[in-house]
């Protein structure tokens, strides 16, 4: 059975994609969410859905969903979603 997507899961993805994948965060809302001129992003929560983010566009903090193509079946799920969603760089 998957572990679902908790709050307390939520966060652990979000502190270890904002500590050792910043590179991707900003990607994921350059890219996914139609935010070409952000120059920073921090991942606030993660949910079957999609992600929340703060982005950092000329200057100023804004928040940004980026829905998922799917709906995540858990937080395995959400990490190898999280990793293909790079690999189509």
């Amino acid at each position: 059975m998957p572990e679902p997507i908790t709050p307390a899961v939520s966060d652990r993805i979000c502190k270890h994609m904002n500590q050792d994948h910043a590179d991707a965060v900003l990607y994921y809302a350059t890219a996914y969410g139609n935010q070409p001129n952000a120059t920073a992003a921090t991942m606030e929560a993660i949910d079957p859905a999609g992600m929340t983010l703060t982005v950092i566009v000329n200057g100023e903090p804004t928040a940004l969903r980026v829905a998922f193509d799917h709906t995540l079946a858990g937080a395995e799920d959400a990490h190898h979603t999280l990793v293909a969603m790079l690999r189509k760089r």
